[in-house]
């Protein structure tokens, strides 16, 4: 292993390794002081920064960089390789997720300041950074898929950050059955690739993958970045992640997590290039995501859930830039979304208290911007669509209808019918020594 591949590891294992280190000595009843936690954070994303510096200019005058640990294990003709790659399109997404989750970290040490949950949120913050990491420098889309889990769950670890409250809890449970709805077709299509390619190594299987295989990838792979991007039809969860901490909602969802979506299908672009329906479908997506979150995000109430919905309608943008095969203009629309946005989320608290006091010494309401481009509209038409949109266009219904709802029945039913239990009725060899149902042998939990 060379110099350039030992920082390629260490800029993507570091953030795990300090979250495996303070969770196993939480573990063992030490809690870390927030000085030593913020200082080993800061040092440790600073230390990445300088490393993803290195191999920004090791690409410039040379190839990408690749390491191969070989096979985390192996079925048949099956194998799941651990390949990282640090090349054109991976490195500008691992320089955001560096430089933004140190930015996060230092404005978290004040903001949760004698927060209940400091060390909780630090460690869910470096455990979701490296999920990002491993997702963005993955050399294949098995190890993408595990990249993408970790970062789901924090996720839903995070909106329900503040769990003595049921609001939280229950958003982070109906955003965890939207991710798992949608993370279907990412599983589903890293199988079809190992089926009809024999790999889901990026570019290797992409030549023997043509007309209809092609466009069945290519909408398996979209209906799981449309979920983790909120594209319409599941645009339903991203004001519900807004009841995490600012700080998490602006790493989130308004620069890293949001666009996941958008990279996975950056990574599949040969795959899009070739299927026109599919591409004509990312851009009716991005498309109707943008006019949504244009106009839901006018009559949002708060200011999280309006930079929310300003962040969905470019990322809305983005995949139509992303269908168009515009690849490095979406890059840099994301490079820059995600900046602004994180910026803005940051901010928001102090934007309204500015507000407030602008409001108090004008004495009176504040003056419109100017005439909005929905007023040449009828007013008959105006109320049908502030209706529509503070209701955020009926997405509710739907997916509590045709999702959520699908999700919770088949869940009680397997809890219901103790699925689980007859199987080991059927297989008794495969049976643990102990038996949940006899209360004998369970000990005095």
């Amino acid at each position: 292993m060379n110099l350039s591949q030992a920082i390629l590891v260490f800029v993507v294992l570091a953030p795990g390794a300090v979250f495996a280190v303070f969770a196993l000595l939480w573990l063992l009843g030490w809690t870390p002081g927030e000085r030593l936690l913020s200082w080993i954070t800061g040092s440790t994303f600073t230390a990445c920064m300088l490393g993803i510096a290195a191999l920004v200019w090791t690409i410039v005058s040379g190839p990408s960089v690749t390491v191969t640990f070989g096979n985390w294990f192996g079925a048949g003709d099956y194998h799941f390789p651990l390949v990282l790659i640090g090349d054109r399109l991976s490195l500008p997404f691992l320089a955001l997720t560096v430089a933004l989750s140190g930015l996060i970290a230092q404005f978290s040490g004040t903001y949760l300041h004698r927060e209940p949950g400091f060390l909780r949120f630090f460690l869910l913050l470096h455990l979701f950074a490296f999920g990002s990491l491993v997702a963005f420098a993955a050399g294949s889309f098995d190890l993408l898929a595990a990249g993408w889990e970790v970062v789901g769950i924090t996720s839903v670890l995070l909106i329900g950050f503040f769990q003595l409250r049921p609001a939280p809890v229950e958003n982070g449970l109906r955003v965890f059955g939207i991710y798992r709805a949608c993370d279907i077709g990412l599983f589903v299509g890293v199988f079809a690739m190992h089926h009809w390619a024999g790999t889901a190594s990026f570019d290797r299987g992409f030549p023997t993958l043509t007309g209809t295989r092609s466009l069945i990838v290519c909408l398996l792979l979209l209906l799981a970045a449309a979920g983790k991007a909120a594209q319409i039809p599941f645009s339903d969860w991203l004001p519900r992640a807004m009841e995490g901490p600012t700080p998490s909602s602006a790493i989130f969802y308004g620069a890293i997590s949001i666009h996941a979506g958008a990279y996975l299908l950056l990574r599949a672009q040969p795959l899009l290039a070739r299927s026109a329906p599919a591409s004509a479908l990312v851009i009716l997506i991005g498309l109707t995501t943008a006019i949504h979150g244009t106009i839901v995000g006018r009559a949002s109430a708060d200011a999280k859930t309006s930079l929310a919905y300003a962040t969905l309608t470019q990322v809305g943008v983005v995949f139509i830039e992303i269908g168009l095969g515009w690849k490095w203009l979406a890059v840099a629309h994301i490079l820059g979304n995600a900046t602004v946005r994180t910026l803005q989320f940051l901010r928001a608290p102090s934007m309204l208290h500015d507000y407030h006091q602008m409001h108090s010494a004008i004495g009176g309401e504040v003056s419109p911007a100017g005439k909005q481009i929905g007023e040449l509209l009828p007013a008959r038409i105006q109320l049908w669509l502030y209706r529509w949109a503070f209701d955020r266009g009926h997405l509710d219904t739907i997916l509590d209808r045709w999702v959520i709802d699908p999700l919770l029945q088949v869940s009680n039913f397997l809890a219901t019918h103790r699925v689980g239990m007859r199987w080991i009725a059927m297989h008794p060899r495969n049976a643990a020594p102990l038996s949940l149902d006899d209360p004998a042998k369970q000990g005095n939990d």
